[in-house]
């Protein structure tokens, strides 16, 4: 019996995963914090409780994630990049999935992925705040709601209102202007979903977009942003139960992955 634990320690999000022989057992998300350690211990003990397990008994926690060297409760460390496929392959793999987009708290992510789910391309954006988690959140201020509440109220929308830029300064600018001339918060919100959407297309199609689409990260739970990427790219998502773990997911089927071959090279090296 095999207990793995992966930790993504977001810049918006910190997510863990307890895994048991392949099976998903248990999970927690919470808001970052000021201390990474801190928030890490307090995910993986809500998944830990979830699953009904103690600490002492994972075999091999992985982190990943903006923080994930950080926190000195996981054995190693593994790229988003990385774990995010893995994550995919785990939830999706009958769903023939061959590309992913994944929205984080401050980057985005496109994926490319073969036929057997290998990676063969991906591109990044980690410069600015365009079209991340961080920017739904500080314009959802501006407007007064939270996230959640974003999705069910853009699908309200009567009128197509543009928002012209995805720079985070002038969004914030341009949304309060919209705001003062009158427009509803619902069209204003459709709006910034669309604009995100652009972008995040023309990423996509750079890396190649080929279906079926796996869409995930917190701004995956959005139900506006799915309708209008689902627009964008003239494509059908799929998007998980539960886009937020995805990527901790992955990081906990490659620790079990990286115990195995541990044990291995150990039995390897041991005198006969």
């Amino acid at each position: 019996m095999v207990t793995t634990a992966g930790i993504d320690l977001g810049s918006t999000y910190v997510k863990a995963v307890v895994m048991r022989d392949g099976k998903r057992i248990g999970w927690g998300v919470e808001q970052t914090g000021p201390d990474y350690e801190v928030c890490a211990n307090s995910v993986l003990g809500k998944a830990l409780d979830m699953a009904q397990v103690k600490r002492e008994e994972l075999d091999f926690i992985l982190s990943t994630g903006y923080g994930r060297r950080t926190t000195k409760l996981a054995a190693d460390t593994i790229s988003e990049i990385s774990a995010n496929t893995e994550g995919t392959r785990f939830i999706a793999k009958e769903h023939g999935i061959h590309t992913i987009i994944d929205i984080g708290g401050q980057d985005t992510k496109v994926i490319a992925l073969d036929d057997n789910l290998v990676q063969t391309n991906f591109a990044m954006n980690d410069k600015c705040a365009a079209g991340t988690g961080r920017f739904l959140e500080v314009l959802g201020r501006v407007l007064g709601i939270t996230i959640d509440e974003m999705g069910p109220l853009s699908l309200k929308s009567t009128k197509k209102v543009e928002i012209t830029t995805t720079c985070l300064v002038f969004a914030k600018s341009e949304v309060s202007a919209l705001m003062n001339k009158g427009e509803r918060k619902e069209d204003v919100i459709a709006g910034i979903n669309r604009a995100i959407a652009k972008r995040l297309a023309m990423m996509a199609k750079k890396v190649g977009v080929k279906e079926k689409v796996f869409f995930d990260g917190g701004p995956a739970r959005n139900v506006g942003m799915i309708k209008a990427l689902e627009e964008e790219l003239q494509v059908k998502l799929v998007v998980p139960d539960q886009p937020q773990i995805v990527t901790a997911t992955g990081a906990a089927v490659l620790a079990a992955k990286k115990l195995a071959h541990k044990t291995a090279a150990a039995a390897a090296a041991a005198p006969p």
